[in-house]
């Protein structure tokens, strides 16, 4: 495995060279624009044969006349929503939009007042990640990326990326490109796209302070364009640190990101990302029912402790020994190279890594009826306090996407590809002393490694992963003067996939697989503000490898076919997008929260889900950009779930974590340097449990910006203060749960026998108020 991911690494470093000097070679080319179209995973879908769009305005220089015309020509409501022509859903943010956030928002934060989705997380400083909620599926359905390239997912989606980083964020309801290295794709795609260099030296810096003692800075500083080299850059650093806002425990997190780009005279261009992510912080306890009411009414917190004391029945519940550790790295490089006017080629490696461990308490001894020596042979005594470790080494995701397009003729652009990734996750579950002062040790640490009494480690490990290689093909035609579009492709995917495990535990299990993923979809403009779309396609999920550790068998494969179809419409006063859609989900994989930020994946029988969603927005009117969207859901499980050696009761009921109702309000105001965002949304009641016994109420969350851009002072080119409030009203309410559960009271299963009720599921709370005041400048 060593050796295949060294290969891959150095292929993908000879690759971005070779990609480099042959565009190179390139340079003298006559500055044309050619007939073939963009990448398709570009950030903004255009057509084969558009052409830059003509501003008249006056300005200091052109630098300045591009960057304000690309960022907001697009936009409506603020940037709340854009102005899309892709022949299949998409619902987007802009920069302007983004700009009015907290700089400690994550891609989760900048997207939740979408029509087709629900966040929740679980605290405001941006260094914990959340959940995702899109279409009556959650981001184990939802194909993340960034800059083209496989992200995590949404409970670590931070740790890739800086906000001030983020230039926009596509969501792509139902459907994803065909060329993205992504198959689970059912919920849709979410594309965060990065800062691209500006072609002068300078940068950016921002300083924020807010509610819970957290302190920010960030800081980028960039090269400009390099001589005459078409190539600029930047490096960014930042630094967070943030008490916990319910209970005891402080967290932290370190962060840099490198961009490079590199364009050519023909318009061939390389584009670089790179990042690294360093944090600690503490594991929330999530509550059930019961304590969610209890803390509601009576204000009895439910979080961790600052008090340790090894023989109290709280010791396991001390902060310090409920620790995350990561470090987290991050690298995908985007060339689009022009051969000549009919052909060009793509190519797009990445990698991602990360280490670290969660640690939470294990009990005692005694508790668990275990007995441990440690390394020198001593006995542990049996009340001594264990912890015990989700952990993972090195453990690389390494994959490239490669593209030849060629424009067959005026109409006709055809592309085929080739998509390989492999995916090795090495983890292991240690059973180890706590530390004196209760805090989780090192998994490391040699001192505090436990052993059975035949001198075995007490440790589980497991090496899980994919190989996956997959071609796709795909036609985009055009006709009657480009107002018929019609993309047709087929993806096909094969896939080995293995789980091991050594240690206490022994077992190996494995599968090969297949999945061919058709794609078809089809607009039609009527005029320059009207066109109507429709898409259909097939999406697979195979469960992720980290997921694996509570099987002793693989689940089945997940299947999808997505239908949809909408129209849209835009003026000079507003932008309007109405769609409709079905999904038919065979064995749906859903996933269960373990109590260490780790996850189990499990199949739940066969699905239906269908509904529309409507947005709406407005222009810039005196000053004002209205916004508000809405989204309506109807899903059912259509077989009853497998349990054991029966079934539970689930045919015809309410899916899990399926709302029938979603919506969302947002104003925009931007005046003489004056800026203000308010954004509001609404999240139905909902299903928490299979068989429909427990029920989430209908929440309602809330923002607001305010700002004012001074004139520029002394270096400082773009001075501005701007206040970020969170749950305006204080509101102490749930927004959504940390992952499946059978049941909650007692509930007959199809054989007869009865399955005794529990505490039903666990839930992610709302934050409570929260505010940050940041200062930032361009330099």
């Amino acid at each position: 495995m060593k050796a295949l991911v060294s290969r891959l690494l150095l292929s993908t470093i000879l690759g971005s060279a070779i990609i480099v000097g042959e565009a190179n070679s390139l340079k003298a080319a006559p500055l044309s624009r050619p007939r073939h179209a963009p990448a398709r995973h570009s950030a903004a879908p255009q057509s084969a044969k558009t052409r830059p769009h003509k501003t008249s305005m006056t300005a200091t220089s052109e630098e300045n006349v591009g960057v304000r015309g690309s960022r907001r020509a697009r936009d409506s409501g603020g940037g709340m929503m854009r102005v899309e022509t892709a022949p299949y859903a998409v619902q987007s943010v802009g920069k302007q939009y983004i700009e009015m956030r907290s700089p400690t928002s994550t891609g989760l934060d900048v997207v939740q007042n979408l029509p087709s989705v629900s966040i929740a997380m679980p605290d405001t400083s941006g260094i914990k990640g959340g959940a995702l909620y899109m279409r009556g599926f959650t981001d184990a359905d939802t194909a993340l990326l960034l800059d083209g390239a496989p992200a995590s997912l949404a409970a670590y989606l931070q740790q890739n990326v800086d906000a001030e980083n983020i230039e926009t964020v596509t969501m792509t309801p139902g459907s994803s490109p065909i060329d993205a290295p992504a198959s689970n794709a059912t919920a849709g795609t979410l594309d965060e796209r990065t800062y691209t260099p500006g072609k002068k030296a300078g940068g950016s810096m921002d300083f924020s302070y807010g509610t819970n003692n957290m302190s920010r800075e960030f800081v980028r500083l960039e090269s400009g364009e390099i001589g005459n080299s078409g190539v600029r850059s930047y490096i960014s650093v930042s630094n967070t640190h943030a008490r916990q806002w319910m209970g005891a425990g402080t967290n932290r997190r370190t962060h840099v990101d490198v961009g490079l780009f590199k364009e050519f005279t023909n318009g061939s261009t390389v584009k670089f990302f790179g990042s690294w992510n360093n944090s600690m912080f503490t594991i929330d306890a999530y509550p059930d029912a019961k304590t969610f009411y209890d803390y509601k009414h009576t204000g009895n917190g439910y979080n961790r402790t600052d008090i340790w004391d090894r023989n109290s029945t709280s010791a396991g519940n001390y902060w310090q020994g409920n620790i995350d550790s990561w470090n987290q790295f991050f690298v995908t490089t985007q060339a689009h190279i022009i051969i000549n006017k009919r052909v060009s080629f793509d190519l797009s490696p990445y990698f991602a890594t990360g280490f670290g461990w969660d640690g939470s308490s294990a009990g005692t001894p005694a508790s668990t009826g275990a007995t441990y020596y440690y390394g020198n042979g001593q006995k542990v005594d049996a009340s001594a306090p264990l912890s015990t470790y989700w952990a993972q080494h090195w453990s690389p995701q390494v994959g490239l996407v490669a593209k030849l397009g060629y424009d067959i003729d005026r109409h006709n652009h055809l592309s085929f590809g080739y998509w390989y990734e492999n995916n090795a996750v090495d983890y292991f579950f240690p059973t180890m002393a706590t530390q004196g002062d209760g805090r989780n040790a090192k998994t490391n640490a040699a001192a505090y490694k436990l052993y059975t009494a035949d001198g075995q480690e007490a440790i589980y490990t497991y090496n899980a992963g994919y190989e996956l290689n997959s071609f796709f093909v795909e036609d985009t035609a055009k006709y009657f003067d480009d107002r018929l579009l019609v993309n047709a492709g087929f993806k096909y995917i094969m896939s080995n996939y293995w789980d091991r495990a050594s240690g206490l535990s022994q077992f190996t299990i494995g599968a090969n697989s297949t999945a061919p993923l058709p794609h078809l979809s089809v607009s039609y403009k009527f005029d320059t503000h009207s066109q109507i779309y429709l898409n259909a396609e097939g999406d697979f999920r195979q469960p992720s490898p980290s997921q694996l550790s509570a099987s002793t068998s693989l689940p089945k494969n997940q299947y999808s076919i997505t239908e949809q179809i909408g129209y849209r419409y835009n003026n000079r006063y507003l932008t309007l997008d109405i769609a409709a859609f079905n999904s038919n989900i065979t064995n749906r994989l859903l996933t269960t929260y373990l109590p260490n930020t780790a996850y189990a994946v499990s199949n739940a029988g066969n699905q239906t889900i269908r509904g529309f969603d409507a947005m709406i927005a407005g222009r810039d009117f005196h000053h004002f950009s209205p916004y508000a969207s809405v989204e309506y859901l109807h899903g059912t499980f259509d077989s009853n779930i497998p349990y054991g050696d029966t079934y539970l009761p689930t045919k015809g009921k309410q899916s899990i974590l399926t709302p029938r109702v979603l919506a969302n309000f947002g104003l925009t105001y931007s005046n003489a340097g004056f800026f203000g965002n308010f954004s509001l949304h609404y999240t139905g009641p909902q299903s928490v449990t299979l068989v429909n016994d427990q029920r989430m109420p209908g929440f309602v969350t809330n923002t607001l910006a305010l700002g004012y851009h001074f004139k520029p002072l002394y270096f400082l080119k773009t001075p501005t203060f701007r206040l970020n409030f969170s749950n305006l009203t204080g509101s102490i309410i749930r927004v959504g749960t940390t992952g499946i559960t059978n049941n909650y009271r007692s509930v007959t299963l199809l054989d007869g026998s009865t399955l005794a009720g529990g505490s039903g599921a666990s839930f992610y709370v709302l934050p409570r108020f929260s505010m940050t005041g940041t200062i930032s400048s361009d330099f």
